[in-house]
């Protein structure tokens, strides 16, 4: 069952008589948490995913807060409760970030600290790079997406 933290949960037609839900950064700035129109794009889509993942023990409505009032040059004190959906990269740039993601786990057990708090497990997903095999090729669409 969806919250509506803030008041800010809304809905749209997908058509067929079908209707999907949304937490709409819009309603959240009109009840008056913070300025959210003016944060930047990268801030408000971190911002979108803290308060569709507010659950009150890993994210709080105090999270959503402080991010709606994120400031540039403000000191940076509180930890941010991301929660990754997907991540896209192309080939050349994911193929690092694959290696230390998958790195991670053994770290985590290693580790005798505990400011490493992973909130979900993941499960890498990577495509094979067929977009430059079949290039230049009349079959290439129907051979790249024959797997």
């Amino acid at each position: 069952m969806p919250h509506n933290t803030f008041n800010t949960l809304d809905s749209l037609d997908l058509g067929d008589g079908r209707r999907g839900q949304f937490y709409s950064l819009p309603k959240l700035e009109a009840a008056g948490v913070g300025n959210v129109s003016k944060l930047p794009v990268s801030i408000r889509i971190v911002l979108e995913s803290v308060l569709r993942n507010v659950d009150g023990k890993k994210i709080a409505e105090n999270d959503v807060r402080t991010l709606a009032n994120w400031q540039a040059s403000a000191e940076r004190t509180d930890e941010i409760p991301f929660m990754v959906a997907r991540v896209l990269l192309q080939d050349f740039t994911g193929v690092p970030l694959l290696v230390d993601l998958a790195a991670m786990p053994s770290r985590w057990c290693r580790s005798i600290s505990s400011s490493i708090t992973p909130c979900r497990s993941t499960t890498p997903i990577a495509p094979t790079p067929c977009s430059s095999t079949w290039t230049s090729s009349s079959s290439a669409i129907s051979s790249a997406t024959s797997f």
